[in-house]
């Protein structure tokens, strides 16, 4: 995977995925000097773990002939103060639009703890998954 990245000036950048040619624009959010209107790097931190988490459960659900599709989750972000950085990712990931066996949960919730992202994040960031079934 090769990413290239533009300082686009007034804390924005541009990240290229080279190989399928998309772009995703950052600014700084607002309590740190930018206008909030692109997802910030810590945003994407954030958001990069529910959408791992959902990625292995999609792999999970698919090799055990069950479907998640249709399921979604609210991320939300808590930052530190000092040093400025993230504490805390809350994700509360709503299953209930489907009727999962005893067994499909359990491999659902196993999913959480295997996801790369959750496992890249360092200890002190308090990951507070939630599955609502």
């Amino acid at each position: 995977m090769e990413t290239r990245t533009k300082y686009l000036g007034d804390l924005r950048t541009e990240m290229l995925h080279v190989r399928s040619g998309k772009a995703v624009i950052t600014d700084a959010p607002v309590d740190n000097k930018g206008k909030g209107e692109y997802f910030s790097p810590t945003d994407l931190v954030a958001s990069a773990l529910g959408s791992c988490i959902f990625t292995i459960m999609g792999i999970a659900a698919r090799e055990h002939g069950f479907s998640i599709d249709g399921t979604s989750c609210s991320i939300t972000k808590i930052m530190n103060d000092s040093p400025r950085k993230i504490g805390e990712i809350k994700i509360e990931f709503n299953l209930s639009n489907n009727s999962y066996s005893d067994k499909q949960k359990k491999i659902l919730e196993y999913c959480v703890k295997t996801c790369p992202v959750a496992l890249s994040l360092h200890e002190s960031v308090i990951q507070n998954i939630t599955l609502k079934f």
